[in-house]
């Protein structure tokens, strides 16, 4: 059922190859990915009058004349990394609700090999280069790193029961094709993955990647007219954490809890529904942690509850409430959020077997 508050649907998904120093510009396999969700949709380029850019570049300008868009319509969320992409989508279902615009591309690339990669964003806060790198406090290994020791610390856990996230996710991984990690991983492989940052293991982190995501976003009623089922956009919310993003990581007052614990039941309540009803969740998990503290945080179990909750097989084939059932970035591949928003949309209609 649809209300004036959710006439938005996604219509259309598409994502790139994906790879670790992939020999393909980064433009062009975000080109790829869009060009691909207008397929899924059957709309052509002449069709969209909306864009929405989850990350920098490559920019709208450049996709809509690659693509042949004339679009009325431009805009991008401002929220960097793994809330980009759902807060893209987000800005474009506000955007088709409010008649800005009728059919709306959203769009999200990702360069995480050399040069540069994953730590090149957060060298660029000189708070950071001047206080926290020349100690060693640098790199997300060594800042989700603390997250998960206050964490086990907090609720008394053995900090080798994270693994139960990595086996989940590897899990899923295995029955999803192109993932970039397919190779099963048990308790015991777990163990003997190498240290990273303590008590980080090799398998708690995400892949390095570059590929690219899209999803077309329209209204319910033009969406049902179209090639795939409409995947309504029941409930959504973005809200801010306090300090920028560079300094969130380490210096947060609370180091059990994501913004994800104030934007779930926000969503929730927007969409009338409650954890009770979920079916299936895709969590970003960036490091084992995150998805553990936000299954908790969106109340999908209790505080303190995550790493038994997946090792107890709730989150596996045949589980209660499968997580991450493309294996996440964990082990599908790193293009942080959009990856998740496509198999998301791939669940709802149905197309992912078994």
């Amino acid at each position: 059922m649809t209300t004036a508050l959710t006439a938005a649907a996604i219509t259309g998904i598409g994502e790139s190859q994906f790879g670790r120093s992939v020999d393909r510009p980064l433009a062009r396999l975000v080109l790829d990915a869009c060009r691909a969700a207008l397929d899924d949709a059957g709309l052509t380029a002449s069709e969209i009058d909306g864009v929405v850019a989850a990350g920098a570049y490559p920019g709208p300008d450049e996709v809509s004349v690659a693509l042949g868009i004339d679009r009325t319509y431009t805009a991008s969320p401002g929220i960097p990394a793994g809330a980009g992409p759902l807060a893209a989508v987000e800005t474009a279902r506000a955007a088709v609700e409010s008649g800005r615009a009728s059919t709306v591309l959203v769009y999200y690339g990702y360069a995480g090999s050399k040069p540069g990669g994953p730590y090149g964003f957060h060298a660029q806060d000189p708070v950071k280069a001047s206080l926290e790198m020349p100690f060693g406090w640098y790199g997300q290994p060594v800042y989700f790193a603390a997250w998960a020791q206050r964490y086990c610390h907090t609720y008394g856990l053995d900090t080798d029961e994270l693994g139960s996230i990595a086996v989940s996710n590897r899990m899923w991984a295995t029955m999803t094709p192109g993932a970039q990690r397919p190779k099963p991983l048990t308790e015991a492989d777990y163990l003997s993955s190498p240290m990273i940052a303590s008590p980080l293991r090799a398998a708690d982190c995400c892949l390095i990647s570059d590929g690219a995501g899209a999803v077309v976003v329209t209204t319910v009623e033009r969406a049902r007219d179209l090639a795939r089922i409409p995947v309504v956009v029941a409930g959504s919310s973005t809200v801010a954490v306090g300090p920028s993003m560079t300094s969130y990581f380490t210096q947060a007052e609370d180091m059990c809890s994501f913004g994800s614990a104030v934007s779930g039941p926000r969503a929730f309540a927007e969409a009338g529904l409650t954890p009770a009803d979920v079916d299936v969740a895709e969590i970003y998990d960036c490091f084992s942690i995150s998805q553990a503290i936000q299954v908790e945080d969106l109340g999908l179990c209790g505080r303190g509850e995550a790493l038994s909750f997946h090792r107890d097989g709730h989150t596996r084939p045949g589980g209660s409430l499968p997580v991450n059932t493309h294996g996440g970035h964990l082990a599908y591949a790193y293009v942080p959020g959009i990856v998740h928003v496509v198999e998301g949309v791939r669940q709802l209609r149905r197309e992912r077997g078994a």
